[in-house]
């Protein structure tokens, strides 16, 4: 594809596998999942729920700007969840982060997620 770019800052921790922190297409991009590790230790930030859903939207928050927009650029959140009774504490941390109108989301619970994390989103944005 001719207008696919990738995206790259190092206030977000960098790519650990095969894929870009994100792609940009015409005005779309399209966000990595990020788990919460801290951009320049590439450490879990700790077990905290509510320090790794922060982590995480600061990492996202990274990506958006540099691609130029922002947290509230985006149109799609995905998020991944070791424990669905962290629920409530996911919405109230995003909602710190974020305007309304709110973007769409889908939450899954999954067994495992990379480096132990409890938590994992990506992200579509619209520039």
């Amino acid at each position: 594809m001719k207008n696919k770019n990738s995206v790259s800052t190092n206030d977000a921790p960098l790519a650990i596998g095969t894929y870009s922190q994100a792609i940009i297409t015409r005005s779309t991009v399209y966000i990595s999942g990020q788990i919460p590790l801290d951009s320049e230790s590439m450490e879990l930030v700790g077990p905290d729920i509510d320090l790794q859903v922060k982590q995480v939207m600061k990492n996202l928050g990274a990506i958006c700007q540099n691609a130029g927009g922002s947290l509230n650029s985006v149109v799609k959140f995905t998020v991944f969840m070791t424990n669905l009774d962290h629920f409530a504490t996911v919405n109230r941390v995003m909602q710190e982060f974020l305007q309304k109108p709110y973007p769409a989301r889908s939450l899954v619970q999954v067994t495992a997620l990379p480096k132990q994390a409890d938590i994992e989103i990506d992200a579509i944005m619209e520039l």
